[in-house]
């Protein structure tokens, strides 16, 4: 960490390593920790529009969500993971961001959840007197309630709440770190990643997750100070090591 970064495609064929390996139950749930050289990856919800329109190449990958950047300067995590039955993939999605958001209150920087919107959040500032467009809301009650108590999840996993969808309340809302995951077989491939000290104008040339009113943060960006990966890394592993008591790094 912080002396090389990894190619996404080696990175990709050891997480595909270590998923049979956990699908045979030959090794415990591991986590990689790390930061790749520069490349613009899509999942299956990518729409064309949001793809750099200069050409820059874009690797296909099988995770959910859409278009992201990753490079030096964001940590990117991936969990390979065996969810425990039932399968509940929402649930494991809201323990990444817990995760992320307790690490992020560590440096001082207030994460948060948005509703619709999966990752971690920067909520843009109150808007005095702005008028609410209804049309803009989201409304994700069935989601919440399958998060909820009555199901038995974990109350460490009961807060902060879903903020409400930007509907023009406030200024820009700025992601701070990125979720898209897939579950095959039971287990866990792709995950996060936060943004520590990245160069953020490689956003410039996508729609980051396809979202057109929102903007991009990172821990440096939001301190005022530079924040490297390598600082992160730690901060991130101890989180999430306390919300996947399973969870051994590699």
């Amino acid at each position: 960490m912080g002396e090389r970064t990894i190619r996404y495609q080696d990175a990709l064929d050891e997480q595909l390593r270590l998923h049979a390996l956990r699908v045979a139950d030959e090794i415990p749930d591991t986590v990689l920790l790390l930061e790749h050289e520069p490349v613009y990856t899509a999942g299956r919800r990518t729409r064309p529009e949001d793809r750099p329109l200069d050409g820059t190449p874009v690797v296909e990958v099988t995770r959910g969500g859409e278009i992201t950047w990753h490079g030096p300067g964001q940590l990117v995590g991936y969990p390979i993971i065996k969810l425990a039955e039932p399968m509940d993939v929402v649930a494991y999605v809201r323990r990444l961001e817990e995760a992320l958001i307790r690490a992020c209150a560590e440096f001082g920087v207030e994460g948060n959840r948005v509703e619709g919107r999966s990752g971690v959040w920067k909520l843009g500032q109150e808007i005095p007197g702005a008028q609410v467009d209804e049309s803009q809301v989201v409304n994700i009650g069935a989601l919440t309630l399958r998060m909820g108590a009555k199901l038995g999840l974990d109350p460490r996993m009961a807060g902060p709440e879903y903020a409400p969808s930007n509907a023009g309340q406030r200024g820009a809302d700025r992601k701070l770190a990125a979720i898209g995951v897939r579950v095959a077989r039971g287990v866990t491939m792709h995950g996060f990643a936060l943004n520590c000290n990245p160069d953020l104008t490689w956003f410039d040339r996508i729609i980051p997750c396809g979202i057109r009113d929102a903007g991009v943060a990172s821990l440096s960006s939001e301190l005022g100070r530079d924040v490297p990966a390598a600082e992160a890394m730690p901060v991130v592993q101890r989180h999430f090591a306390d919300l996947f008591a399973r969870t051994t790094t590699a």
